[in-house]
């Protein structure tokens, strides 16, 4: 499942020692080190230049000839690190003087890309097919989930989510909503990068998860279409409570996909499209809650849902020179959801239901991104310039209906969210290839508002929170430079860089927020080094060590004051005077490979300032029900501390076997702080330490007559979370393939978390109360898919 090997590019200009001037058709050949036989070479052109591509990665010796002139020769270890080497001007001289040996260095590809960042191809990955990015990354090294659908990367949700290397308004910005939407039918490949360059934003402190879509480059026309069915739930893991509705089972998934490309001349179309129809249970969470009054409740929310949702892609390469190309592109994503849910509260203590609450949400978002790429390649091989300019604009339209029934009130609640999101980005990024690396310069603007109108039509004896305004309005302005420099030297190679922020954030409020009393805005300029320092042990060993410094800002929906009622005694919240966290981090790795596979291992350390992650908390202000809040707040400090080790081994030519082991200690600071919502009271957190990890494995199988097989096996251990524990949990899946009509087709049958065991489950202790929140969301699916290459 790891990237393939890289090839590289060498150039450089041949002169005459004694004129200067350019030496035409001079021979330039490529030879193996150390058996010197020949791989490839080619000649120089009128201006003395030469270009030789597709060199594999090795060790060289390039020799240069001329009649009448003394030969000369370079040694080289490329490594595909550095993908294009510019030698510079090698001059020939006529009295046979010979010229130093120069030394061009690097790592071995494969090793690079695993130490750097872990590459995997999904058109391997046949358990999680038909299924989203989600599915797809949930047997990756590292990765797990959270309550929410957040990806965890070795212990942190604090994630950035790249599309093509570049953030996207499938995923946001700064934040993962999406993955769980997105059809892994169009993805080529997931790269995950733990330790970013500084041409990277420096947010996300846990790395970068970079999804890199399909694009085919044959000339004329070619595409694809693909059909995948499914059913999920097919079994429940715990029995509904006593409503009408229950949660959803046999839910039915309808996945088409039509992408095309046209290449003609220096054009070149593209078009991919795909669509969900489905039947969905995203969450469906019991929650059994002991309080210290005496009061024991169980309640169970599902959220079940009908949902809609497209995505088109599409866009235009146009070469307008051979030095200059424009991409011009544009994406449209909405989707539109139906979640219906019944929500019993029954009083354990006699066995009796006491509150019947039912809702209604209506929900449509939209995505239009826009943008223009162009890139300019100089004389020089490896020297280019590139600009990107990107507007996106995002739609929330959000209906709850709300309707209550118990003794104590019965009662209709409606709210209207409206958010329209405007984002501008504007980058360029400068490279030059060197002898001995390459340099990179780069400058970012991004200018993003998002305004949100709330609108309440309160029941009788309301459970909306009353004096919460009808609007906020919130802005993030952000300009960076970097700078990255790369050297290669036989036995190491270095990559330092330093990316400056400054950052300007503004949240304004409706003056009628009763809990808030001020608008916020603030602004702070910080430097983001990042270091790594690879040394090469022998032909088979790698050695790196990383520093990075990173900030996780939060945004919108972590800053929003408006209550989300999935469920009236357990409100989700943000706190618009939420402040980013800071993290130091460093790294060892290692990468041993033989011939028939490879052991990686690394241990990595983070130090986290200001860490926000969302309390639980108690409002007791209504007599008739106690809330309990979970409200994001800045917690103090905190470390991740662990060790990753990945092995991959052929077994047999036609059995692969692959595994991982990610192990970590989070270690939470006790902290006291102030919750302000929906009044003033203090809240403090326990100093914790614990132990948690993932291990996973997975085996490919090739088959006779085109088959394949792939079975994998995936188990994530307890772990400590502010205020209690994340309890284990495991599942297995598994899919076969079939390759048929010389290619062009391809079957697949999959069934994920065969046995149903992937529910999510959390003990939470904290003032006043005690709860085992329980999530047996839509975890176990069986998909049918086929598609037909043409």
């Amino acid at each position: 499942m790891v990237s393939a090997q890289k090839s590289i590019s060498i150039t450089g200009q041949l002169l005459d020692a004694s004129t200067n001037e350019p030496m035409p058709f001079a021979n330039v050949a490529v030879n193996q080190f150390p058996d010197n036989s020949l791989v490839t070479g080619g000649i120089t052109e009128e201006d003395g230049k030469f270009f030789i591509e597709n060199i594999p990665v090795g060790t060289y010796t390039i020799y240069f000839t001329y009649i009448g002139f003394a030969s000369t020769s370079q040694k080289i270890t490329t490594s595909g690190l550095n993908t294009v080497f510019d030698l510079g001007r090698i001059e020939l001289s006529p009295d046979a003087e010979m010229l130093n040996e120069i030394e061009v260095t690097g790592k071995q590809a494969t090793t690079n890309s695993e130490l750097n960042k872990k590459s995997f191809n999904l058109s391997d990955n046949i358990a999680q097919s038909g299924g989203s990015v989600l599915d797809a990354m949930k047997t990756m090294p590292g990765v797990t989930f959270d309550q929410d659908g957040k990806v965890i990367l070795r212990g942190s949700d604090k994630v950035v989510i790249l599309i093509d290397g570049k953030q996207s308004s499938l995923t946001g910005f700064g934040n993962q909503k999406g993955l769980g939407n997105i059809p892994a039918a169009n993805i080529e490949k997931i790269e995950i990068i733990n330790n970013p360059s500084a041409k990277y934003d420096a947010n996300g402190f846990a790395g970068i998860v970079n999804i890199i879509y399909k694009k085919e480059k044959k000339t004329g026309f070619n595409g694809d279409a693909g059909l995948s069915f499914g059913l999920g739930a097919l079994g429940k893991k715990k029995e509904d409570t006593r409503t009408d509705l229950g949660s959803y089972s046999l839910n039915p998934k309808l996945i088409p996909s039509l992408n095309f490309n046209y290449k003609a001349n220096k054009l070149n179309y593209f078009l991919l499209s795909e669509f969900i129809l489905q039947e969905a249970l995203p969450n469906n969470e019991f929650t059994t809650r002991h309080y210290d009054d005496g009061k024991n409740t169980l309640s169970q929310v599902p959220e079940n849902r009908r949902q809609f949702r497209a995505i088109i892609n599409g866009g235009i390469d146009w070469e307008l020179n051979n030095n200059d190309a424009i991409t011009v592109s544009g994406m449209y994503d909405r989707e539109k959801h139906i979640d219906t849910s019944q929500v019993a509260f029954i009083n354990l203590n006699t066995n009796s239901r006491e509150r019947y609450y039912n809702w209604q949400e209506e929900e449509v978002t939209s995505y239009i991104n826009v943008a223009v790429n162009y890139k300019h390649k100089f004389s020089k091989i490896g020297h280019t310039l590139s600009a990107n300019a990107q507007y996106t604009r995002g739609l929330e339209d959000e209906s709850y209906f709300l309707n209550d029934s118990s003794a104590i009130r019965v009662g209709r609640d409606a709210t209207n969210i409206l958010a329209i999101e405007h984002t501008t980005s504007l980058s360029a990024d400068y490279s030059r290839a060197l002898k001995h690396g390459k340099i990179e310069l780069g400058s970012k603007v991004r200018i993003r508002r998002l305004p949100v109108e709330y609108t309440i039509t309160p029941g009788n004896n309301s459970i909306i929170y009353p004096d919460m305004g009808t609007y906020s309005d919130w802005g993030e302005n952000l300009y960076a430079l970097y700078t990255n420099y790369l050297l290669e030297k036989e036995k190491f190679d270095i990559e330092a860089g330093l990316r400056a922020e400054h950052t300007d954030v503004f949240y304004d409020i409706d003056p009628a927020n009763n809990y808030y009393q001020n608008n916020d805005a603030y602004n702070y300029f910080e430097l983001f080094p990042s270091l790594r320092f690879t040394y090469k042990l022998n032909d088979y060993n790698r050695l790196s060590m990383f520093y990075n410094r990173r900030v996780d800002r939060p945004g919108e929906p972590e800053l929003r004051i408006f209550p989300k009622y999935d469920d009236p005694e357990l409100l989700k919240v943000g706190n618009p005077y939420l402040r980013p966290q800071f993290t130091d981090a460093v790294e060892v790795a290692h990468k041993y490979s033989w011939g028939t596979g490879s052991l990686f291992s690394a241990l990595y350390h983070r130090m986290i300032k200001d860490q926000y992650m969302r309390i639980f908390s108690i409002d007791d202000s209504n007599p008739d029900y106690d809330i309990v809040n979970k409200i994001y707040q800045n917690t103090g400090n905190a470390t991740n501390t662990g060790i990753e080790l990945l092995m991959s081994q052929d077994i047999t030519r036609n059995w692969k076997l692959s595994a991982s082991i990610n192990w970590y200690v989070n270690s939470i600071d006790n902290y006291t702080g102030t919750l302000l919502f929906p009044y003033v009271r203090p809240f403090y957190i326990e100093k914790s330490s614990d132990n948690a990890g993932d291990f996973k494995i997975n085996n490919e199988f090739t088959l006779p007559k085109n088959w394949a097989l792939q079975l994998t096996g995936l188990y994530y251990s307890d772990k400590n979370i502010p205020q209690g524990k994340q309890l284990s949990r495991s599942s297995i899946d598994a899919g076969i393939k079939k390759i048929v009509w010389d290619g062009h087709g391809e079957f697949t049958l999959s069934a994920s978390d065969i046995f149903n065991t992937f529910g999510l489950r959390q003990e939470v202790v904290s003032d006043g109360f005690t709860a085992m929140y329980e999530n047996y969301f839509e975890t176990q699916i069986i998909r049918a898919g086929f598609k037909y290459k043409f």
